[in-house]
């Protein structure tokens, strides 16, 4: 277990209702991020949830933010719990004890893949506007989302932006499982994570106490506001 990776706030642990909403947490997670000496970085949200977690942060290491689309792949009757993930570059995570547990067939996945790809196309053209990925080569690369539960998602965003060349990784979350904490700081170089929660029951929007879905609208204005520095590293 690689625990010198992981920064945390000790007396965050276990609570819930810490942050007002994603901008404030993303204020705290700014402190926390910038006691690593890093030289330049670049901050890549995981939309729509982690574009208002990454604004303040970006903007407190003065540098460029822009997007690591990734999306769940979720459950034909259950849109909000998912097994597997698909990354901005096609690549894909799949959970295999929840694809056994619930009893989906080769035919089912392959629909859900096809499905997740097609949306991870569309919100990489939304949010991109015909911009390319950043090379990444050499480069410190944060990437930010609204928490960690499972973890999957985060992992296949982390493995697409290790094949494209990024030198180091961060993963910054203002909350997530102790499990999936643990288990993603054995593949980054550093994990930051504030509030650091274990049990059987975890929701991200517990540690908010306001919540609700970001809209496509908001997560073009992020990048519009943004975008006249989004010219690549």
């Amino acid at each position: 277990m690689h625990f010198e990776r992981i920064l945390e706030i000790e007396k965050f642990r276990g609570r819930t209702g810490l942050f007002a909403d994603r901008c404030a947490a993303g204020q705290v997670l700014a402190g926390l991020v910038g006691q690593l000496d890093l030289q330049a970085p670049l901050v890549l949200a995981i939309p729509a949830g982690g574009l208002p977690v990454a604004r303040p942060l970006a903007k407190a290491l003065n540098c460029q933010l822009d997007v690591a689309v990734v999306s769940k792949i979720t459950l034909p009757w259950n849109t909000e719990a998912g097994y597997g993930a698909v990354a901005f570059d096609g690549s894909y995570l799949l959970n295999e004890e929840m694809i056994r547990a619930v009893g989906l067939n080769e035919t089912d996945v392959s629909r859900g893949l096809e499905v997740t790809r097609a949306k991870v196309t569309g919100r990489v053209a939304a949010l991109r506007k015909g911009r390319p990925m950043p090379d990444l080569q050499g480069y410190e690369v944060i990437v930010v989302d609204d928490g960690l539960a499972s973890g999957f998602t985060m992992r296949a965003a982390v493995d697409a932006l290790r094949r494209a060349g990024a030198s180091q990784l961060v993963v910054a979350v203002p909350t997530g499982h102790e499990v999936s904490v643990l288990s993603l700081a054995e593949a980054v170089d550093s994990v930051c994570c504030p509030n650091i929660r274990s049990g059987r029951s975890f929701a991200v929007a517990s540690v908010y106490q306001h919540w609700s879905d970001v809209s496509e609208a908001e997560a073009e204005q992020i990048m519009l506001e943004f975008s006249s520095t989004n010219k690549g590293p």
